[in-house]
């Protein structure tokens, strides 16, 4: 692949849906040497399933975790599982990234001890400025939501994806976003109603935020299966003229 390939493994907002695991997506580039490597944004409700169509779990090189809503991370305690009980033998850690609060928080979710909890499985760190891994640069920017969030911006050769992660109206979004090769844009509240302040956007805001960023294309996730997702798209397509499509299980993006 010459730029990167996104994998929508789960886009199911605030819990999983008919159609999909809840938030998850599979990030893959090569290094010079022909090295893939491979980042997982998010693993939310049911996604270490459907990921093991795509790829071996053992062969991920990190999980970035926006925030610690369990609709984005609590799968995190079966990869732990996976990771140390697997037949091959317990695995290497790898890098876990998040908000502060990230290795506590899943060892609560497993009932594990706070010392080790996940550490030897997991290498925690919390998000503090760029991440420079393979061929990836991933610079996390917090972003507007009830909890500690992060949007992620991935760069890798000469590519750039935009993650909102979970989040209200936020300036923060046009840093993240900025002429993105491909905008993966929340919009789990409906235009036109009277939403909860603070915690999401519309198809409509996610549509306007890819005009101004000047994203090359913007794939819309995290609708929450009450809603109609055509809604969503409908409404993004209002306020961006770009290439907007709606994210799906199984959907690959070639950037």
């Amino acid at each position: 692949m010459a730029g990167m390939r996104l994998t929508v493994i789960g886009c199911s907002g605030s819990y999983p849906g008919p159609d999909s695991p809840a938030s998850c997506y599979l990030v893959e580039a090569d290094d010079e040497a022909g090295r893939t490597w491979r980042i997982v944004l998010d693993m939310g409700n049911g996604a270490l399933g459907v990921l093991q169509r795509y790829v071996d779990p053992l062969l991920i090189d990190a999980v970035l975790l926006s925030h610690l809503h369990a609709d984005h991370c609590v799968d995190m305690t079966s990869y732990y599982v996976l990771r140390k009980w697997h037949p091959t033998g317990q695995q290497p850690p790898i890098p876990v990234y998040g908000p502060k609060g990230t290795g506590r928080r899943l060892a609560k979710a497993y009932d594990l001890p706070k010392r080790p909890g996940m550490r030897e499985e997991f290498e925690f760190s919390t998000y503090t400025g760029a991440i420079h891994l393979g061929p990836f640069v991933i610079t996390p920017t917090a972003v507007e939501h009830p909890v500690d969030a992060f949007g992620l911006r991935i760069e890798a050769n000469g590519k750039v994806v935009a993650y909102s992660g979970d989040t209200a109206e936020t300036d923060a979004l046009l840093d993240i976003a900025a002429d993105a090769d491909l905008f993966l844009c929340e919009a789990a509240f409906r235009d036109g109603v009277e939403n909860p302040p603070g915690v999401h956007i519309t198809g409509v805001d996610a549509g306007e935020y890819a005009t101004k960023a000047h994203v090359k294309k913007l794939v819309v996730t995290h609708v929450p299966p009450w809603h109609d997702s055509a809604d969503a798209l409908r409404e993004a397509r209002s306020a961006y003229d770009g290439p907007t499509e709606l994210a799906a299980t199984g959907a690959v993006y070639e950037v």
